[in-house]
Parts: C-alpha cells; structure tokens; sequence
C-alpha cells in the first residue's frame, strides 16, 4: 500500500525554480570513488606479477626507468602509471632518483621461488578479463575503444575517433563524468577568489557545471564553455536548468587548434589536463598562459600525485583508470607548476577541494614596462 504524503517525504522540484550548484553535499562522496576505483590495485598487481614477472626482474638490484621500459617492453607513461601504483602498494622504492627496487614485503611475497612467495595465488587472476585488458593497455599505451567502435570514449583530439562526436555516446559519457562535478563544483566555487575576474573561460568544460556555479556564486561574473559541439548540447540545458544562460556563452571548437575566446581574466582547467599526455598538456597550459591578459590567472582544478611519483595509492589507482580511459594518467603538482613556470606564470599554494582535488594557481606577471624582464 503506498503511504499518504506527508511533509517529511521528498517533492520534485519546481521546474520554473533554478537548481542550484553552489549547494555542496551534505556527504563527503570520496570512500565511494575509492572503493570504484580499487579494482585497479588488483589488476595491476596481477600484471605485475603474472604477465611481467616485475619483481622478479627487480629481485637481481635496481634498475632504471629506461631498463625497465625496455625490458616490460613499455613506452614511458604505462611505466609510469604501472611503477606509482606499486610504490603506493608499498611494494617498489626508489633506490635513488633514478632507479626501482623492490621492498622487503616484494622481496620476500613476490619474488618467484622465495620461500614465502605467493605469485601462483596472485597469479589465479592472470586471466580475468579486467587483467587482460590492463595488460593490452600498458602494452599498447592506448586508451580503451567506445563500446564497439575503434576510437576513444572520454577524449578527443584531431586524427582520433571520439564518442564526443556522436549526440547518444556525448551526451552519456558528458552527464557520467558530471556526476562527480556537481559535488566538486560548489566546494570549487566557494573557495575560488574572482577578485578582478569578470570574465572566465572554462576549457574543456563539459557539462559547464564548474561554470555555472561560479556564476551563482559570483553575480557580476560571465563565463565561455569552450568544448566540443556535442557536448555543448548538454551545457545548454543545464545552463536553462540552473538559470544562467543568460550569462554562460558555449564555444565550439577545438581546444588544441582553434583560437581561445578573449577577454577573459581567468582560465579554468577542471579535470582536463590528466586526459593528455605531457606535450599536450605543456601545450594547452601554454596556449591558455598566452591567452591571459596580465595580472590574468590560470586554475588547473586536478588531483595530485606525490611530487615524486609513489602514491598516495587512491590518486595511483585513480591514474591507472585515467590511463585505460584516456591518453592521459594524474600529474604531480611539481609537474603542474613545472608546466606553468615554463609558460610564464608564477603559482602559488593549492586549495583542497573535494574527491582528492585541488586548485593550482598560475598568475600572468604584470610588468611595468615593455623592456622589463618576466620574472
């Protein structure tokens, strides 16, 4: 028997009343996307031990990034993404900068023919279907196709097939991603300066959410959504949804190619830059530094590695579902702030936000005269 509506239930919203994106979570979501993402760990050790004999190839001494590279016969970012993770689990060290060992715990579990080794019994999950195919994708350094088609599902760049190309497949993956956006966008907003800001481009912005709630936080404030023409379907409609259409202007284009909307004080990067690899990240961090007027600011809103690449295991396990996903993994600050001190812009202390984000800050110098040197 259905119970008689009482005003504790919940109702449905009022369609003529804008929903709000600066309302964060009562809950912090954080243990849910780690416990999603733990499958990773699993998979990555079993190919570590069963499919590339790892610690066995480490048991003789250290050995450097490249050796290992040649030896595992994998290219430099599924080497990266694979060796994080294993130093988050606690079971590789750097030896010294340069170099992997394993730890005692590998030495003595994970080491074939040890006395207390255990690779069979890991080695029971060598041919799970998620372990092959974390092994074809760090061997072949290529993100997983969409669905059936040969492409990418997440990401898209000029000579690839993309679902952002396809209304159904965009209009899915686009309001998927969002889901962990809107619990990330109000604590984004609250904690953004706009001083001297009237006018934002958000890259790559998807859904808009970030956007949109700037904009009801900021009411003096308007905003571009640069992305693809697929995708800017969905932003429209949440820019009606959330009552800032009249504020929020959708770009379609190409981020990597096509001229960046002007006159915007503050460049937002939300999430964007772990889809690429190194020369293509360098390479929007550059184009959106020239973009911005002096004084302008550039907000890279990510999750952070450890500067020196072992963990924490959440953001490697992360990392690992960025790399079978996109052409991309997590990035350390030290190589965010690397790529904005090259372009320019001084940074300044990250601000935590939710779900293992943070927000880098990278400020355009304002220099009182042409011939005045960039510091």
């Amino acid at each position: 028997m259905r119970p008689a509506q009482s005003e504790s239930m919940p109702t449905r919203p009022d369609p003529a009343t804008p929903s709000s994106a600066i309302q964060p979570p009562a809950t912090d979501p954080t243990l849910i996307f780690e416990h999603f993402r733990g499958s990773y760990g699993s998979e990555l050790l079993t190919v570590a031990v069963a499919h590339f004999n790892l610690f066995g190839l480490l048991a003789a001494g250290p050995q450097s990034l490249t050796y290992l590279c040649h030896k595992l016969g994998l290219e430099t970012r599924p080497a990266n993404v694979l060796l994080t993770a294993l130093q988050a689990m606690q079971l590789v060290e750097r030896a010294d900068n340069d170099r992997y060992a394993v730890t005692p715990l590998a030495r003595e579990h994970l080491v074939p023919g040890a006395p207390f080794e255990v690779c069979d019994y890991v080695g029971l999950a060598a041919n799970a279907p998620g372990v092959l195919e974390m092994a074809e994708r760090l061997r072949s350094n290529r993100p997983a196709e969409s669905g059936d088609d040969e492409g990418a599902a997440f990401i898209y760049r000029e000579g690839i097939k993309s679902a952002m190309e396809s209304t159904a497949l965009a209009r899915h993956f686009t309001l998927a991603l969002a889901g962990r956006a809107k619990n990330v966008a109000p604590v984004l907003a609250d904690r953004l300066s706009m001083d001297n800001v009237s006018r934002v481009l958000d890259i790559g912005g998807g859904t808009g959410i970030y956007s949109i709630a700037l904009l009801q936080k900021h009411q003096h404030l308007s905003a571009v959504v640069l992305d693809r023409a697929e995708v800017l379907k969905v932003a429209a409609e949440m820019a009606q949804q959330y009552g800032v259409a009249d504020r929020l202007e959708l770009v379609a284009g190409d981020m990597f190619a096509d001229p960046l909307p002007p006159d915007c004080q503050a460049v937002l990067l939300s999430n964007i830059l772990h889809d690429w690899d190194v020369p293509q990240c360098q390479k929007l961090v550059h184009r959106a530094a020239q973009a911005l007027p002096p004084g302008g600011r550039l907000w890279i809103h990510d999750v952070y590695l450890n500067d020196n690449l072992d963990g924490p295991l959440p953001i490697a396990l992360y990392s690992a579902a960025l790399f079978t996903l996109t052409e991309g993994r997590a990035y350390s600050q030290a190589e965010y702030r690397g790529w904005m001190h090259d372009a320019g812009l001084t940074t300044s202390a990250a601000i935590p936000t939710l779900v293992h984000c943070g927000v880098l800050t990278g400020t355009k110098p304002i220099r009182s005269s042409p011939n005045e040197p960039r510091r």
